[in-house]
């Protein structure tokens, strides 16, 4: 199995650790970059400056108590740092997108909230968030399929 070349983009908030990281500092495929993903320079930069196929989105604000208390925070990250993700990774790919790929990884909070009776989530569930942390999500998921229905880029989202 061949390992590639990793760079892993943070802003290290208050959920940032580097101590969660001591394993695979120091391996010659991994490169940690403090950055906001909501710093469009920034990113376009990173993406500029390397041969990047593939991105793996985790980033994003949570917690559903934090995001009643600051909703734009989760708006601007959680939205605009995904729209930023798409845009330097649709400019850097310019339709080239073959062997390459955007995961976006979301909520299930998306779709609301479950029944108790026995019914489970589907790729086919209609959204209905609730908080300003499940509508951020919701809309950074919308954003990632336009990505894929307007340019064709080759997308996952997963709301796990």
């Amino acid at each position: 199995m061949c390992i590639r070349d990793s760079i892993n983009v943070d802003a290290l908030t208050y959920a940032g650790n580097l101590e969660n990281l001591k394993d695979i500092e120091n391996r010659d495929n991994y490169t940690f970059v403090k950055a906001n993903i909501c710093d469009k320079e920034a990113i376009a930069k990173i993406f500029a400056e390397n041969d990047i196929d593939r991105v793996v989105h985790f980033a994003a604000e949570s917690h559903v108590d934090r995001s009643i208390k600051d909703p734009f925070t989760f708006a601007q990250t959680n939205v605009m740092g995904t729209l930023s993700l798409l845009q330097a990774a649709k400019v850097s790919w310019d339709g080239q997108y073959d062997g390459k790929r955007f995961y976006h990884i979301s909520t299930d909070e998306v779709y609301g909230a479950l029944k108790f009776d026995g019914t489970f989530f589907t790729e086919t569930t209609k959204y209905d968030p609730h908080s300003p942390y499940s509508a951020s999500k919701a809309s950074s998921d919308h954003f990632v399929r336009a990505f894929h229905d307007t340019f064709g880029m080759p997308t996952l989202v997963t709301n796990c």
